[in-house]
């Protein structure tokens, strides 16, 4: 893993779309395709403004997939990540050659059954992620699943993870956050050929220190990208504020 600090939020977005496309277009020239995983949050915006503004990218050759999704959340309301990435995302780029969207509306076994069969046959180029408050990785809250081979898995969401939601603005009180969500897994994230992995803002400080600084452990989900050897942990003066080495 490699650790850049960036000197605002801005600058870190900009950073991090800049590389996802350089990899996509390197993709779509070696192999004629490019196969992305797309995080969502607020980590995410800049980053996906860059993406979409890149030229050179021929998305119809572009296949996306995306990491989580609430159980039992319709598609209309403000929180679904569906929703965000229809919007911010795929209404802002011409069509893709597919999007695998996660549908947590029906029956989660079954979603996650066709969504794994589904990206097992994609081999993962990038992997855009972020690391949550409580330092999961995708919805992995901890102790986070490192050993399951399922690509994607049903998880609980813990009262961390959950307050976070609700204080970034997607909810209005704590009984209206999922208490369950369908994730990619660990060890399906850990696939990617690359992973560009996005954290602004000094909430995120104190898991950005234990990704870096505690033993790689199930306690600390994103810990677990210091193993990766293509991943860029993109960083800025707030959420880096509390470390004390870099490795």
């Amino acid at each position: 893993m490699n650790t850049t600090i960036l000197e605002s939020s801005a600058a870190l977005g900009e950073k991090g779309g800049n590389l996802a496309a350089q990899i996509i277009r390197e993709a779509i020239a070696t192999k004629g395709q490019a196969n992305v995983i797309l995080a969502t949050g607020t980590s995410q915006f800049e980053t996906l403004q860059t993406l979409i503004a890149s030229e050179g990218i021929d998305w119809s050759k572009v296949v996306m997939f995306h990491l989580d999704e609430y159980i039992g959340l319709p598609l209309s309301h403000p929180a679904s990540f569906r929703k965000y990435l229809l919007e911010r995302f795929l209404a802002k780029v011409p069509p893709l050659k597919a999007s695998y969207l996660i549908d947590g509306e029906g029956d989660p076994s079954a979603e996650c059954t066709r969504l794994g069969t589904l990206i097992s046959q994609h081999p993962i180029d990038v992997a855009l992620v972020g690391i949550g408050e409580n330092g999961h990785l995708a919805f992995n809250d901890p102790p986070a699943d490192f050993d399951t081979e399922q690509p994607y898995i049903v998880v609980d969401l813990d009262e961390q993870c959950r307050t976070q939601q609700m204080n970034e603005g997607w909810f209005a009180t704590m009984n209206d956050v999922p208490r369950q969500a369908i994730s990619m897994s660990v060890k399906q994230i850990m696939k990617s050929a690359n992973i560009i992995c996005s954290v602004p803002e000094l909430r995120k400080a104190k898991a950005v220190k234990d990704c870096l600084e505690n033993e790689i452990s199930n306690l600390f989900p994103a810990s677990i990208l210091r193993q990766h050897p293509q991943c860029e942990l993109l960083l800025e003066p707030e959420s880096a504020s509390l470390l004390t080495t870099l490795g």
